[in-house]
Parts: C-alpha cells; sequence; structure tokens
C-alpha cells in the first residue's frame, strides 16, 4: 500500500525536534534512517568544477563570486575530455557519482550544449549525474534531462527570511522557479543549504522546513557546514556548535526520510568523531577527493580509513535508469 510522506510541517513542528535531548534526536533519526536506507552504506560522490570563478552574483560565502578578493584564478569551461578523464579517474577510486558545478548565474545555450555533451560522456561510464549552473529556462532544463542527467543541484541555501542577508543579487523565489523547472522535466533535484553563516536555529529550522514542504522532498539533500574563506564576507563569522550541525543532519533526516542526506562541504574540518555523529544521525553520502569546487576535502585514502573504523562501505552504483532515492513510509511528528 502506498504511504503518503509528510508535506506539512509546521515550523513549530521542525523546533520541535530541534529542542528534543540530542540523544533522542539521534535515536529516532537512527530509526527513521535504517527503516528507508542501508545505515552501513554510504554514497560516494566526486565534484568537479568545470568552470571556475567570474561569477557576477554576491553570495556571501563563495570564492567563485567576482567582486571578492579572494586570490581564486579564473577558469573557462574545461574541454569535454579533461571532464571525462576526471570522471574515469572518480570512478577509479571508488565513486559512483560525478557531479559536475559551473560558476554561471545563468548558463548560455551554447554553455548547455557543451555540458550536455559532458552528461552524456560521464553517464557512458557508468557514474550517476549531478549538474550545478544556475538558473535554467525551462528549454535548458529539457536540453539537460534529453542528455540523461539524473540530478540537478541548486540549493536554497538558507531560510527565506534570512536569505537577504546572505545573498542580493537574485531573490528566493528565482531558486524556487529553477527547481519547478527541473522537477517539471522529470529531473531529480538536489537541494540543500549551508548552515554557520550567522544564522539563528529559527533559520536552520526554516531552511529545513522549506525543503521538507516542497512538492516533492529534493531527492538528494546536501548539508553543508561553512568554509570560511578569507577575502568573502563571510569570514570570520563565529562557527556552529558541532552538536548543533549533527542536529541538523538528524533533522533533515526525519523530515525528508527518502532523501539522500548528503554531507558537504566543511568536512576537511570535521574530526571523526564528528563525522561519526553525523552517519548515526542519517547523513549517508559523502563527497570524495581533495577538492569540493574550490575549497578543501579530505584525500580518498583518509575517508576510506575512516569507513574501515565504522564499519561502513561505498554504496554500490545504481543500475542504469536507477537511482538511489527511496521514497517510502510515513513518519510521525515528534512536536
Amino acid at each position: 500500500m502506498a504511504v503518503h510522506l509528510r508535506h506539512d510541517w509546521s515550523r513549530e513542528d521542525v523546533l520541535a525536534l530541534f529542542a528534543l535531548p540530542f540523544n533522542d534526536l539521534l535515536f529516532q533519526a537512527a530509526c527513521v534512517h535504517r527503516a528507508h536506507h542501508n545505515p552501513r552504506q554510504v554514497q560516494v560522490s566526486t565534484l568537479l568544477s568545470i568552470k571556475t570563478g567570474g561569477c557576477p552574483e554576491d553570495c556571501s560565502y563563495c570564492p567563485q563570486a567576482a567582486r571578492y578578493s579572494t586570490g581564486l584564478n579564473a577558469h573557462k569551461l574545461m574541454d569535454l575530455d579533461v571532464v571525462l578523464d576526471k570522471a574515469r579517474a572518480a570512478k577509479a577510486a571508488g565513486a559512483t557519482r560525478f557531479c559536475m558545478g559551473a560558476a554561471w548565474r545563468a548558463p548560455k545555450d551554447r554553455d548547455v550544449e557543451k555540458v550536455a555533451a559532458m552528461i552524456e560522456g560521464v553517464n557512458a561510464l557508468g557514474l550517476e549525474t549531478c549538474a550545478t549552473l544556475g538558473m535554467l529556462t525551462p528549454e535548458q532544463a529539457e536540453r539537460l534531462k534529453g542528455a540523461g542527467l539524473a540530478y540537478y543541484n541548486h540549493n536554497l541555501d538558507t531560510a527565506p527570511e534570512y536569505y537577504d542577508s546572505v545573498i542580493r543579487t537574485r531573490e528566493y523565489e528565482d531558486r524556487l522557479d529553477t527547481l519547478e523547472q527541473v522537477r517539471r522535466v522529470g529531473m531529480k533535484t538536489c537541494c540543500g543549504g549551508i548552515v554557520g553563516m550567522g544564522e539563528t536555529r529559527e533559520h536552520r529550522a526554516g531552511l529545513l522546513q522549506t525543503l521538507a514542504t516542497l512538492p516533492t522532498h529534493p531527492e538528494s539533500v546536501p548539508i553543508n557546514r561553512l568554509v570560511q574563506v578569507p577575502g568573502t564576507p563571510l569570514h570570520g563569522t563565529e562557527q556552529i556548535d558541532p552538536l548543533e550541525f549533527v542536529r541538523t543532519i538528524a533533522v533533515a533526516r526525519i523530515l525528508m526520510p527518502g532523501s539522500m542526506v548528503r554531507l558537504s562541504a566543511g568536512r576537511e574540518d570535521m574530526s571523526d568523531e564528528l563525522q561519526a555523529l553525523c552517519f548515526l544521525a542519517g547523513a549517508n553520502s559523502i563527497f570524495y577527493g581533495e577538492k569540493l569546487l574550490t575549497t578543501g576535502n579530505p584525500d580518498t585514502e583518509k575517508d576510506q580509513a575512516l569507513f574501515a573504523r565504522l564499519g561502513l562501505e561505498p554504496m554500490p552504483a545504481p543500475e542504469p535508469g536507477e537511482h538511489v532515492h527511496v521514497d517510502l513510509g510515513a513518519v510521525e511528528s515528534a512536536a
């Protein structure tokens, strides 16, 4: 019998989850995780910056914004052969998912054609594909879907009411509109946010509530811990408490039980113990390799050693046409 996932979470519901005693919250999240996923498996992804820097946006966290002096050298869109070589290397290192990111506000149609060729080539290697290219037109979304793109990443970043404290060159609705274009053509959405940007718990609850009340839960939910880059406005921001970060992972898991919750940016500065708590709380994907777009990431050997210590294993690659998202089960509100 089909079971309905909740899409009616209130802000109060989400804050009540955040307020649970830490052990109770982790226990509930772990139970939800085990009901919908293999708790010993973690999907391994690689993220490649296929076009770096020169972005006209003013995202306060981003070293790729042209207006900030971060020492980052801009690079044009990579050639197809270079991208495919990187994808082969990622697969050889154990990745089953290959994500491509380009620092555009919105791609031009000619750019989309070049990225479509990359998607087709990466798919042919047997890797699951994801791309993040900025805002899309309906026609561009159709073209990417036609190329075989499985997921499109477009993060909401933070709560609606905190958004203009972080970004002023686009509106929250612009992000929601692009997500709608992606859903409309049948691609899966990869959508999450960044914590540690000076936001409050209320704002973190607002981000997760927004994600969990979308027409369809994002099949992929990256939770990023701010990587502070000198030269960006958010450099020097007080860091989020590590246990509050784990709470954010746990609440995301409870609200969106079938989604892949991705432990994304910021892992380089996380202890093994903090990452272990995140996996217990329901994170079941990491990005693998020494770079995450332009910021550091733990190397593959360190991640392999951590997996061995925790008894975790890489999630096998999905069969062609199959995706790892599981849309089963209902979760009762803890509020």
